[in-house]
């Protein structure tokens, strides 16, 4: 049967699957076996259009078999022949059934694996729904407490922001990963992502946010204390006091070589030739007292 025509499988598999005056139930244990057969088929022959929807038809039977595990293999292998066929619709919607099906089995691991699977797919084509692809993932994981499986998504998801120069939106991330790090217990991790939020602010030119954010992460003994905190507070004095050279140097040290790869792209590139300007920024921001604010 293995060897036999796909075509004629889907086939004989539709009529399994269909009631008549012969057939008053379906035989959708039969049929599923023929559709993954055809899916198989049809793959090897790299007929993927007919290959993608056998393996839906195939993911389709598994669940009336009660079986969702194995209906969630199959839509992840559709999703897989949608993204060869760039169907990015199709890709979103596949992944996303095949978390929901994991999410049955009570597996949150492979139903965020899913959606990162979606994600990685979708980076180039379509960032938006990546991104939000990735966050959808994450929740998974810090709903069932394992935060640490989703460190790499949350860089994922930051390092598809900044290619969309969303600068704000990456730092948030950065600092989501600090928050589930701090769950954890994971500090060099957690210490990492305090810096690199701040870089990420100074790249976008925000001086203000960047202090703020520094201030509030001080707030957190395990940053105050780090390598992290002090190559951010030189980082920072250097862009007060506009020491454009100081700032090329802290770029250059270790804590900032230690850091992801797109976050060490972005500090290597810190602006420094209106250094003066953040100076003057940061000054004016600086509102004088009201004389009734004194009583």
């Amino acid at each position: 049967m293995s060897t036999s025509d796909p075509s004629k499988l889907i086939s004989k598999a539709d009529k399994l699957t269909k009631l008549s005056l012969t057939r008053w139930s379906a035989d959708w244990k039969s049929a599923t076996v023929l559709y993954e057969q055809a899916a198989n088929g049809f793959r090897v022959a790299r007929n993927y259009e007919k290959a993608k929807l056998a393996f839906e038809k195939a993911s389709q039977g598994q669940e009336m078999l009660s079986s969702p595990w194995d209906a969630a293999k199959h839509m992840e292998s559709a999703a897989a022949l949608a993204k060869e066929l760039r169907n990015w619709a199709e890709v979103i919607d596949f992944y996303r059934k095949a978390s929901e099906l994991y999410m049955q089995c009570d597996r949150p691991q492979p139903a965020s694996d899913a959606l990162a699977k979606g994600a990685r797919a979708l980076e180039d084509a379509l960032p938006d729904d990546a991104i939000q692809l990735y966050t959808d993932a994450c929740v998974i994981l810090e709903d069932d407490g394992k935060e640490q499986m989703a460190f790499d998504l949350y860089r994922a998801a930051t390092s598809v922001y900044v290619k969309l120069e969303k600068y704000t939106d990456a730092a948030a991330f950065l600092l989501r990963l600090g928050l589930a790090a701090d769950k954890c217990n994971a500090r060099n991790s957690q210490c990492k992502a305090y810096l690199s939020a701040i870089i990420v602010y100074l790249y976008a030119h925000d001086l203000k946010q960047a202090e703020k954010c520094y201030n509030d992460c001080s707030q957190i003994d395990a940053f105050l204390g780090s390598d992290q905190n002090r190559c951010a507070s030189k980082l920072l004095s250097a862009y007060t006091e506009g020491d454009v050279e100081e700032i090329k140097r802290v770029a250059q040290s270790s804590a900032i070589s230690n850091l992801d790869n797109v976050i060490i792209k972005l500090a290597r590139k810190l602006p420094t030739g209106d250094v003066s300007a953040f100076k003057t920024d940061a000054a004016n921001e600086e509102e004088p007292l009201d004389e009734n604010d004194l009583t």
